[in-house]
Protein backbone atom coordinates (compact mmCIF):
# COMPACT_ATOMS: atom_id res chain seq x y z
CA UNK A 1 0.00 0.00 0.00
CA UNK A 2 1.28 3.51 -0.89
CA UNK A 3 -0.34 6.60 0.48
CA UNK A 4 0.03 10.12 -0.35
CA UNK A 5 -1.40 13.57 1.09
CA UNK A 6 -0.21 17.43 0.92
CA UNK A 7 2.59 19.37 3.23
CA UNK A 8 1.96 23.10 2.50
CA UNK A 9 5.10 25.66 2.96
CA UNK A 10 5.89 29.17 1.22
CA UNK A 11 9.37 30.31 0.24
CA UNK A 12 11.45 34.02 1.60
CA UNK A 13 10.10 35.73 -1.67
CA UNK A 14 6.52 33.95 -0.38
CA UNK A 15 6.01 31.64 -3.42
CA UNK A 16 3.34 28.97 -2.06
CA UNK A 17 4.92 25.46 -1.45
CA UNK A 18 2.93 22.57 -1.99
CA UNK A 19 4.65 18.71 -1.58
CA UNK A 20 3.58 15.75 -3.06
CA UNK A 21 4.44 13.26 -0.86
CA UNK A 22 4.28 9.39 -1.60
CA UNK A 23 4.93 6.63 1.07
CA UNK A 24 5.21 2.79 0.90
CA UNK A 25 3.56 2.35 3.76
CA UNK A 26 5.44 -1.08 4.46
CA UNK A 27 8.90 -0.22 3.75
CA UNK A 28 8.28 3.44 5.00
CA UNK A 29 10.57 4.78 1.93
CA UNK A 30 9.70 8.22 0.56
CA UNK A 31 8.68 7.34 -2.95
CA UNK A 32 8.97 10.92 -4.50
CA UNK A 33 8.46 14.95 -2.66
CA UNK A 34 6.83 16.74 -5.39
CA UNK A 35 6.66 20.58 -5.19
CA UNK A 36 4.72 23.16 -7.32
CA UNK A 37 2.89 26.18 -6.06
CA UNK A 38 -0.49 24.43 -6.64
CA UNK A 39 -1.17 20.86 -7.46
CA UNK A 40 -3.71 19.17 -8.83
CA UNK A 41 -5.44 15.67 -9.85
CA UNK A 42 -3.12 15.82 -13.46
CA UNK A 43 0.06 16.38 -11.65
CA UNK A 44 -0.56 13.64 -8.93
CA UNK A 45 -1.40 11.27 -11.77
CA UNK A 46 1.73 12.50 -13.54
CA UNK A 47 3.93 11.47 -10.25
CA UNK A 48 2.23 8.47 -9.58
CA UNK A 49 2.45 7.55 -13.16
CA UNK A 50 6.17 7.91 -13.38
CA UNK A 51 6.48 5.78 -9.98
CA UNK A 52 4.70 2.77 -11.07
CA UNK A 53 6.43 2.48 -14.26
CA UNK A 54 9.41 0.89 -12.88
CA UNK A 55 8.56 -1.50 -9.88
CA UNK A 56 4.87 -1.75 -10.96
CA UNK A 57 1.93 -0.77 -8.93
CA UNK A 58 0.81 -1.06 -5.46
CA UNK A 59 -2.38 -2.62 -4.32
CA UNK A 60 -3.86 0.14 -2.79
CA UNK A 61 -3.45 3.87 -2.70
CA UNK A 62 -4.44 5.86 0.13
CA UNK A 63 -5.26 9.46 0.72
CA UNK A 64 -7.75 11.31 2.34
CA UNK A 65 -10.82 12.94 0.01
CA UNK A 66 -9.05 16.16 -0.81
CA UNK A 67 -10.38 16.93 -4.62
CA UNK A 68 -7.18 15.96 -6.19
CA UNK A 69 -7.21 12.66 -4.71
CA UNK A 70 -11.36 12.09 -5.19
CA UNK A 71 -11.28 13.82 -8.63
CA UNK A 72 -12.69 11.94 -11.85
CA UNK A 73 -9.46 11.80 -13.39
CA UNK A 74 -7.90 9.98 -10.80
CA UNK A 75 -10.10 7.61 -9.84
CA UNK A 76 -10.03 6.61 -13.36
CA UNK A 77 -6.78 6.36 -13.28
CA UNK A 78 -6.42 4.23 -10.35
CA UNK A 79 -9.05 1.98 -11.20
CA UNK A 80 -7.91 1.40 -15.10
CA UNK A 81 -4.85 0.09 -13.49
CA UNK A 82 -6.29 -2.29 -10.94
CA UNK A 83 -5.37 -0.34 -7.60
CA UNK A 84 -7.71 0.05 -4.67
CA UNK A 85 -8.32 3.21 -3.24
CA UNK A 86 -8.51 3.90 0.23
CA UNK A 87 -9.81 7.08 1.65
CA UNK A 88 -9.81 8.15 4.95
CA UNK A 89 -12.86 9.65 6.51
CA UNK A 90 -12.97 13.23 6.80
CA UNK A 91 -11.15 14.78 9.72
CA UNK A 92 -9.56 11.20 10.40
CA UNK A 93 -5.98 11.68 10.00
CA UNK A 94 -4.90 8.80 12.19
CA UNK A 95 -6.66 6.61 9.11
CA UNK A 96 -3.24 7.76 7.10
CA UNK A 97 -0.79 7.40 9.85
CA UNK A 98 2.16 6.15 7.94
CA UNK A 99 1.88 9.28 5.62
CA UNK A 100 1.53 11.30 8.53
CA UNK A 101 4.12 10.32 10.66
CA UNK A 102 6.57 10.88 7.79
CA UNK A 103 4.57 14.56 6.93
CA UNK A 104 5.66 15.15 10.32
CA UNK A 105 9.59 14.21 10.10
CA UNK A 106 9.55 15.92 6.83
CA UNK A 107 8.37 19.41 8.51
CA UNK A 108 10.67 18.56 11.59
CA UNK A 109 13.74 17.54 10.23
CA UNK A 110 13.57 19.65 6.84
CA UNK A 111 11.04 22.17 6.52
CA UNK A 112 11.40 23.88 9.72
CA UNK A 113 15.14 23.94 9.80
CA UNK A 114 15.24 25.43 6.28
CA UNK A 115 14.72 28.72 4.77
CA UNK A 116 14.09 28.30 1.10
CA UNK A 117 14.82 31.63 -1.07
CA UNK A 118 12.75 29.90 -4.25
CA UNK A 119 10.62 26.87 -5.13
CA UNK A 120 14.44 25.92 -7.78
CA UNK A 121 16.32 25.91 -3.90
CA UNK A 122 13.22 23.96 -2.76
CA UNK A 123 13.75 21.25 -4.65
CA UNK A 124 17.26 20.90 -4.86
CA UNK A 125 17.46 20.73 -0.70
CA UNK A 126 14.35 18.35 -0.61
CA UNK A 127 15.54 16.08 -3.39
CA UNK A 128 19.30 15.78 -0.95
CA UNK A 129 16.42 15.43 2.52
CA UNK A 130 14.85 12.80 0.52
CA UNK A 131 17.55 10.87 -0.32
CA UNK A 132 19.26 10.97 3.25
CA UNK A 133 15.84 10.09 4.56
CA UNK A 134 15.75 6.77 2.68
CA UNK A 135 19.31 5.75 2.68
CA UNK A 136 20.84 6.72 5.86
CA UNK A 137 18.30 7.59 8.61
CA UNK A 138 17.29 3.95 10.21
CA UNK A 139 13.89 3.72 11.26
CA UNK A 140 12.85 2.00 14.57
CA UNK A 141 9.82 0.12 13.44
CA UNK A 142 12.38 -1.45 10.64
CA UNK A 143 14.72 -2.48 13.09
CA UNK A 144 16.91 0.49 13.09
CA UNK A 145 17.59 -0.32 9.25
CA UNK A 146 17.01 2.57 6.40
CA UNK A 147 13.67 1.90 4.60
CA UNK A 148 16.16 1.44 1.34
CA UNK A 149 17.58 -1.05 3.16
CA UNK A 150 14.35 -3.05 4.23
CA UNK A 151 13.04 -2.73 0.68
CA UNK A 152 15.54 -4.42 -0.74
CA UNK A 153 15.59 -7.68 1.59
CA UNK A 154 11.66 -8.09 0.71
CA UNK A 155 10.78 -10.57 -2.28
CA UNK A 156 9.76 -7.75 -5.09
CA UNK A 157 6.29 -9.34 -5.50
CA UNK A 158 5.44 -8.15 -1.85
CA UNK A 159 6.36 -4.73 -2.66
CA UNK A 160 4.45 -4.51 -5.88
CA UNK A 161 1.45 -6.82 -5.24
CA UNK A 162 2.49 -8.38 -8.47
CA UNK A 163 0.02 -6.36 -10.32
CA UNK A 164 1.28 -5.10 -14.05
CA UNK A 165 1.84 -1.82 -15.52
Amino acid sequence: MWSHDFVLDACANRQQLKWLTVVDEFTRESLAIDVAGSIRSARVIEVLAKLISVPGAPCYLRSDNGPEFVSAALLKWVVDRQIESVLTEPGKPWQNGTTESFNGKFRDECLAMEWFGNRIEAKVVIEDWLEHYNTVRPYSSLKYETPEAFGRKQPRGLLTGAIPN
